[in-house]
């Protein structure tokens, strides 16, 4: 087995809010990606949406798509307005050979809303659970039909978004719904990586590879900070430079032979925090401790 390494551009550009690395190029955040040593990233708010121009552009700096986030509303939507919506991405990452699209509902997320406290993320009724298990279950076997696996992303201020929710999603979903695990997101949601990758190794398909800095998070769930709020705090940060030990979580993926993606990914201000630089420390940190595992990384 081999594990792939990626790395998320958000580091470089904020989506969420464009007003954090809103200068930054494409081309400069490519770049980076490819000089820390990754040989993957992430579909961001600056990419091409066809991939007559997007594949030029990573094949020059020798990367693969290796996923990217959709947001979904299949609270609100019928399925078939979903498939409608999902087809440009759909399209994008089927040509350039992605792995997965990393899938979340957003329909009443709280997570870019700088004055909702995280407490008062959207919740659901026994009723909603079920109806949207089967609606992400029908997403999950459409999406496996065209190739592109949907790998569900729990996230923080979303219905999805502690360990309980999302071991009742996987749980009460076909078995064509995959999981995108965030280390940094579980932990923050006071969940535990670990159980996760040791009782759904079946359904891991995508993994991000986020830390936390401890102090940040104690203040932020003391405080009940807004997700937005937690972040610009300092409250993400790359592997190796936070207070998550991977080793117990890579040897877990060495004994269930896991060979997809590790992304790092944190959200965090470039102007704080050098995307390169920590780019880098995130990739060093990673292969060292992977090779602890003895587990092999793809070139």
């Amino acid at each position: 087995m081999s594990v792939k390494l990626g790395v998320a551009p958000i580091a470089w550009s904020n989506d969420d809010m464009p007003e954090l690395g809103g200068d930054t190029t494409l081309d400069q955040c490519l770049k980076e990606a490819s000089q820390a040593g990754f040989i993957g990233i992430e579909s961001g708010g600056k990419f091409p949406k066809n991939s007559s121009e997007l594949i030029p552009k990573l094949n020059k700096y020798n990367l693969h798509l290796c996923s990217g986030w959709y947001g979904a509303n299949l609270r609100k939507n019928s399925v078939d307005e979903e498939k409608k919506l999902i087809q440009e991405q759909l399209k994008l990452f089927q040509d350039c050979k992605s792995p997965c699209i990393v899938f979340a509902e957003v329909s009443g997320s709280i997570q870019g809303d700088p004055n909702r406290k995280l407490s008062t993320r959207p919740q659901m009724s026994a009723d909603e659970w079920k109806s949207f298990c089967k609606k992400i279950s029908e997403m999950g076997k459409f999406l496996e039909d065209q190739g592109m696996p949907l790998a569900y992303h729990h996230h923080m201020g979303t219905v999805i978004e502690t360990q309980e929710d999302t071991e009742r999603l996987m749980d009460n979903t076909d078995e064509s719904v995959k999981l995108t695990l965030d280390t940094g997101h579980m932990l923050f949601a006071k969940g535990d990586s670990k159980k996760i990758f040791e009782n759904y190794s079946s359904r891991l398909h995508h993994i991000h590879c986020k830390d936390i800095r401890k102090n940040v998070l104690d203040k932020s769930l003391k405080e009940d900070l807004s997700f937005r709020g937690a972040f610009l705090e300092g409250a993400f940060t790359v592997p190796g430079d936070g207070c998550i030990d991977y080793k117990p979580l890579f040897d877990i993926l060495k004994k269930n032979n896991y060979s997809g993606w590790l992304v790092v990914e944190a959200e965090q201000d470039p102007k704080k925090a050098n995307p390169l630089e920590y780019a880098i420390k995130g990739y060093k940190y990673l292969t060292e401790t992977l090779k602890k595992s003895n587990i092999k990384i793809y070139q």
